[in-house]
């Protein structure tokens, strides 16, 4: 298989080009762009970025390895990440976590069956003033509680068609 962005994809590839002095530093928002294009950053991807920018390919495995907001596996459609850092782990996000393990049936790292959730911990949103938080996709969702991650995701589920 031969990896290809989309139309709409390349056109933001090369839109990007245009904003920065050159290739390397266009290198992380390249791989952002690759990963919602190809739902995570396998090492073909990986490999089809350094080459579109023409970059060493350890480079670019060196640097989305590092950036935790880049998926280097498969996710689910809804991505839940509950930060499990000081703040949020000092007002219950150990709880949240555990409750949401539970409601899912899938533990950090795993997608559930159907595809529609995977449930990752990571060290900080960047929200302490709001904790806990998760955050799905893009969204961020604070002062956290058993009762709220229950409403989210029970309506995640109703939107995104599951049970």
């Amino acid at each position: 298989m031969t990896l290809a962005f989309t139309a709409e994809s390349e056109e933001k590839f090369k839109a990007l080009l245009g904003r920065y002095p050159n290739r390397q530093a266009a290198l992380i928002p390249t791989l952002v762009i690759a990963d919602r294009e190809f739902g995570y950053l396998s090492r073909e991807v990986m490999e089809y970025v350094a080459e579109r920018l023409d970059l060493p390919k350890t480079y670019v495995l060196n640097t989305a390895t590092f950036y935790t907001l880049l998926h280097k596996q498969p996710v689910g459609r809804y991505h839940v990440q509950v930060c499990v850092n000081v703040s949020c782990y000092l007002n219950g996000a150990d709880h949240i976590a555990d409750h949401l393990k539970r409601k899912l049936g899938i533990g950090f790292g795993e997608i559930t069956e159907d595809g529609l959730f995977s449930l990752e911990g990571v060290q900080c949103l960047a929200s302490c003033g709001t904790a806990p938080a998760i955050q799905v996709n893009d969204d961020y969702h604070e002062n956290m509680t058993p009762e709220k991650a229950d409403q989210l995701i029970d309506s995640l589920r109703q939107a995104g068609g599951g049970q």
